[in-house]
């Protein structure tokens, strides 16, 4: 008879993920009984403890479900930049929310679903574990993109809805050619077929191209790549801001840590997809900071200005596993943190749904100086200017592709900035103007969360641009990203 084998299920690696989906299973059951705010006080716990046990599980290397859940440093580093999004989100919702119309129970749920569905896709050992991660984070975010409960809000939700089905059938197919030409789903296993070219017959070779090339084109959707991107402005400028917050962050964040286990581990030395990021990278370099250079709602240009940051950080995939993953773990953390921190001043400030017009804040640091100063900072910091964090995150991302071999990308990545510089430091500038007319931002109610959230955002990424080594030292480990794919 044959031997029984027990199941490998190790929780101590699922430790982290549990502990998300608990806040997001107690906002499920309890919101009928406690109020909206305690459900968030929970739910900041939970993540709090989240990211204590993933710092637990550094150096640790722990697996599940045989390797289709791995807690590796690359898991960890990613999953705490997640955490930090999830936390800022949950600290603005505390103040915006009731102005918002999201202050429902049911908005913390869908929030915890989506950010449990992103760190499966950052813990994945294999393409189906990704796949799921991936789904739970859509399916949540689609209803978070529909909450407000505007007309605006419902059709940005549908328009998320359906782009975002067709990127996961895409993804699919994908999948299904990968596992065609390799008959495995798992990372290792992929990275060891690709890797030898003997191991694959012509046909085969074909078919894993063209699994990549939709792959590539079903990440592009989530993470907004030109030509993939046309939910983005209408989505991000449609919903409410705290949502903005979360989407251009969080879940910008798992689908770049997807990307970076299936391209950067997995498919690493397949053929083919490569060039088409290049091209693809280039477009949303330019479409990107052209689109934001010409918007005049403020809210509208930072959705465009998360489209042109799409390019700079999918140029980090084109480096090294190992460079490109450093300068990747980097930026990640530094664009969520400035994004943050920015979408929470216009979160506390706006007062119509739409946020404000760029004209609108002229004058802005004479009414509220400290917001000011602290959007200036942020802005400078996505312009790329030092000493903030934002000029090294940069850096590092022309780096990983300029020593790759990919110098054109790495000098119209620096033209396009010059556009950046423009469209970033208008409103900075206007800002610190006088202005006689009356104030067009919302003046009163509780903001210590929020002041909080932006002094965090702040405070990081002058730190961490003063002293990059701060959060660098940390995913400069080569031995990090040289084992993505258990390689």
């Amino acid at each position: 008879m044959p031997q029984l084998v027990a199941p490998d299920v190790a929780f101590l690696p699922m430790l982290p993920i549990l502990l998300v989906l608990a806040g997001a299973l107690i906002s499920t059951l309890l919101g009928f009984w406690v109020s909206r705010r305690t459900l968030t006080a929970i739910n900041i716990v939970t993540v709090i403890l989240s990211g204590a046990s993933m710092m637990y599980l550094w150096n640790r290397g722990l697996t599940s479900f045989a390797g289709s859940l791995q807690a590796d440093n690359a898991a960890v580093l990613l999953g705490l930049t997640i955490l930090v999004g999830t936390l800022m989100t949950l600290l603005v919702s505390l103040d915006t929310a009731w102005r918002e119309r999201v202050s429902f129970p049911e908005f913390d749920a869908m929030m915890m679903y989506a950010v449990t569905g992103c760190l499966l896709i950052v813990f994945s050992g294999d393409l189906i574990v990704m796949l799921i991660g991936l789904e739970i984070m859509s399916l949540a975010g689609y209803v978070l993109a529909t909450f407000q409960g505007s007309r605006r809000a419902e059709e940005s939700g549908l328009k998320y809805f359906l782009l975002g089905a067709v990127g996961s059938a895409t993804l699919i197919y994908g999948i299904a050619f990968v596992y065609g030409a390799t008959g495995s789903l798992n990372y290792a296993a992929i990275a060891a077929k690709v890797g030898s070219v003997s191991n694959l017959t012509p046909d085969n070779a074909g078919i894993l191209v063209g699994g990549s090339l939709l792959l590539l084109a079903g990440f592009g959707f989530k993470i907004a790549l030109v030509p993939f991107h046309q939910w983005t402005p209408d989505v991000y400028s449609g919903t409410s801001t705290t949502t903005f917050l979360f989407l251009s962050t969080v879940i910008k964040v798992a689908a770049f840590a997807g990307m970076l286990r299936v391209f950067g581990g997995a498919l690493h030395d397949a053929p083919g997809w490569t060039s088409v990021l290049q091209v693809l990278t280039a477009a949303t370099l330019i479409i990107g900071n052209t689109a934001a250079l010409l918007q005049v709602n403020f809210k509208r240009m930072l959705a465009y200005s998360a489209v042109a940051h799409t390019g700079f950080l999918a140029m980090c995939l084109l480096g090294t596993p190992e460079l490109g993953g450093a300068a990747l773990g980097y930026y990640l953390l530094v664009y969520t943190l400035m994004t943050g921190a920015a979408l929470a001043v216009l979160a506390a400030l706006q007062r119509t749904e739409a946020g404000f017009e760029i004209s609108d804040m002229r004058g802005l640091y004479y009414r509220h100086p400290g917001y000011a100063i602290a959007l200036s900072v942020c802005l400078a910091s996505l312009a790329g200017l030092p000493p903030f964090a934002g000029f090294f995150g940069k850096y590092l991302a022309f780096q990983a592709a300029f020593q790759n071999g990919y110098v054109w990308i790495s000098v119209l990545a620096a033209i396009t900035s010059v556009a950046a510089l423009i469209y970033y430091l208008r409103p900075a500038m206007l800002m610190f103007m006088p202005d006689r007319t009356p104030a067009r931002e919302y003046l009163h109610g509780q903001r210590f969360p929020t002041t909080f959230t932006v002094g965090l955002g702040v405070a990081g990424i002058t730190v961490l641009g003063i002293l990059p080594n701060v959060w660098y030292s940390w995913v400069a480990n080569p031995a990090i990203w040289q084992f993505l794919a258990g390689r």
